[in-house]
């Protein structure tokens, strides 16, 4: 399942950033379509905030274009991009009251009282702070300071909203209320969001699609979906979720697939996939859910399978998580569903056969 961006509010055209020597951001393109929920995710150094402040105007880019309702914004300060900027720190004004850094934006441009007024009470309703108002941001928590950082973001209605690791500095919980919040917010207002991240949960969670940024490149856009079940590269596939890689050699390939030699000597076939070009080396990739655990070879049927030894069981509620190793060294994760049949789960140094569909492999260069 694709969604695909409407025409873009943010156009983002062939951006590259150089610090020097080092190359941040490396020809990233993109369209943001109104209204979308997009995330920037990846590690640090991936280029993803270097990305955001171009947009913003805090960086000028070394070369390409940012446009903004298909006008470019290059040399056009920041306070006149018409944006909103949420920061992990809260930048607010410690002796100003919630009602007052809420209409800090609208004062400084000199907005009438009663616009600023009503504007300020819209904002605080909003982000649920209204009987807020009067107090010192030294006397909110984090979430709370968090929150006020976010009104005052909205007061002014801008035309979209950057939000640079706003989450980072809270805790789990805390984390998981404000993401809430945020999508709430997101849906109520319809504002257009560009949100920096390298924390794949809260990406998922928020998101209407991401860009995966790795080293200043962006390796695949796409819903949560798009990028879990069908990633472009290894290293989408790597950074989304949990991935088990196996390493293979390719014995032949046809127009119903691939045969790959695995590390014991198994053919492993992988349906409708064609080889990387040039590379007889490669590396399958199963997801810890897509295995099955079987106790003799006769149950796996004529899905490929290797021989394990359990080396670890986890009891995470609903589901059983496996750690097994192979014949030759290597450790699969495996996840399935606690049945709670009176069996149980296999043993701690049991042996069993880590089976998996063809389907359920994907392929990539190694």
């Amino acid at each position: 399942m694709t969604k695909e961006a409407a025409p873009g509010i943010v156009s983002l055209r062939n951006l590259v950033k150089r610090f020097g020597a080092v190359t941040a951001v490396d020809g990233v393109s993109l369209e943001v379509g109104e209204g979308e929920f997009l995330t920037f995710l990846g590690s640090s150094g991936s280029g993803k905030t270097t990305t955001l402040f171009i947009v913003a105007g805090f960086e000028d880019a070394t070369s390409g274009d940012v446009l903004i309702d298909g006008k470019s914004v290059l040399g056009v300060p920041p306070h006149r991009r018409n944006i909103g900027m949420v920061f992990q720190r809260y930048t607010l004004f410690p002796h100003l009251n919630v009602h007052e850094n809420v209409a800090f934006p609208l004062s400084v441009r000199h907005r009438p009282k009663a616009e600023i007024e009503a504007a300020v009470k819209e904002a605080l309703r909003l982000v649920r702070l209204e009987s807020y108002a009067e107090r010192k941001p030294g006397a909110l928590s984090g979430g709370q300071q968090q929150r006020v950082a976010l009104a005052r973001a909205l007061v002014y209605r801008p035309r979209f909203l950057l939000m640079d690791e706003p989450l980072a500095a809270l805790d789990k919980r805390l984390r998981e209320e404000i993401q809430g919040e945020i999508r709430r917010i997101h849906q109520e207002t319809g504002v257009t969001v560009l949100y920096v991240t390298h924390d794949q949960e809260e990406a998922l969670r928020l998101s209407d699609r991401i860009a995966v940024f790795s080293h200043g490149r962006i390796e695949q856009v796409g819903t949560g979906i798009d990028l879990y079940q069908s990633p472009k590269t290894a290293f989408v596939a790597g950074f989304i979720g949990n991935s088990n890689f196996i390493a293979g050699t390719v014995e032949g390939s046809g127009n119903n697939g691939t045969a790959v030699r695995l590390p014991d000597g198994n053919l492993c076939a992988i349906n409708g996939t064609k080889p990387p070009e040039g590379s007889r080396s490669v590396s399958l990739m199963i997801r810890p859910e897509r295995v099955r655990l079987c106790t003799s070879a006769a149950a796996t049927g004529s899905d490929c399978a290797v021989k394990v030894r359990i080396r670890e069981i986890t009891f995470l509620g609903e589901n059983l998580h496996y750690t097994a190793t192979t014949d030759w060294g290597q450790v699969l994760s495996i996840r399935e569903s606690f049945s709670g049949t009176a069996s149980g789960p296999l043993a701690v140094g049991s042996e069993a056969y880590a089976a998996w569909r063809p389907a359920d492999l994907h392929l990539f260069p190694s």
